[in-house]
């Protein structure tokens, strides 16, 4: 079963920027809205933010602001741009479609906040 393949991850500063990148196959990527999920250490993953088919974007509360998703459809790609980031954003992040989600997921990229 090919997985999804998320990548970008890496240490940061508070406050500054990355962005992640993640390509999946096309019987998860499709016509399906597509999410980035969060895992921070030792709880459970949880969605950061969704996008459609046409663009049309959600995010959580405590992203919103700061973190944008887009989409390539023609590369089976979706993107998450993160500006001003916080320790609390600490954590593995793995894209999936939103829902429900595939069965299996990538291995994730690891995103560390340390000043």
């Amino acid at each position: 079963q090919v997985r999804p393949v998320e990548s970008g991850g890496g240490v940061v500063q508070p406050g500054g920027p990355l962005r992640l990148s993640c390509t999946a196959p096309g019987n998860i990527f499709g016509p399906f809205a597509m999410a980035w999920f969060h895992q921070p250490p030792g709880k459970q993953r949880e969605r950061a933010a969704h996008v459609t088919s046409r663009g049309q974007t959600s995010y959580i509360d405590s992203v919103r602001g700061r973190f944008t998703i887009s989409r390539d459809n023609a590369k089976n790609t979706v993107y998450l741009q993160m500006n001003s980031l916080k320790p609390e954003d600490t954590g593995v992040y793995y894209c999936n479609r939103f829902h429900p989600p595939d069965n299996y997921w990538g291995q994730g990229t690891q995103v560390t906040i340390s000043s």
